[in-house]
């Protein structure tokens, strides 16, 4: 598998629990970054989205800002070969 997709959390954050779940049913593994601990994080995440909200992520082209899983799905069945080299079944 290539380098892992960057998940952007801030911990509490229900809509980040729920999508970290639903990545690891997946099977899919993250490097998981909490932007609240790590204002470098926080930063990255401003750069690369514009914003701050979570939970984003993130994987070559494929950037998913403030979603939930519907959502989430949605945009990424549109790369189906990002998913595959991932490990995400949808």
């Amino acid at each position: 598998m290539a380098d892992r997709p960057v998940f952007y959390h801030k911990p509490g954050c229900p809509w980040c629990e729920e999508a970290l779940l639903f990545f690891s049913q997946q099977g899919v593994e993250l490097d998981v970054r909490d932007v609240l601990a790590d204002m470098h994080q926080m930063r990255q995440l401003v750069a690369l989205t514009g914003q701050s909200k979570c939970p984003s992520f993130h994987y070559k082209e494929l950037v998913v800002v403030d979603f939930s899983i519907d959502e989430f799905i949605a945009r990424a069945g549109r790369h189906p070969a990002l998913c595959r080299e991932f490990g995400l079944k949808i």
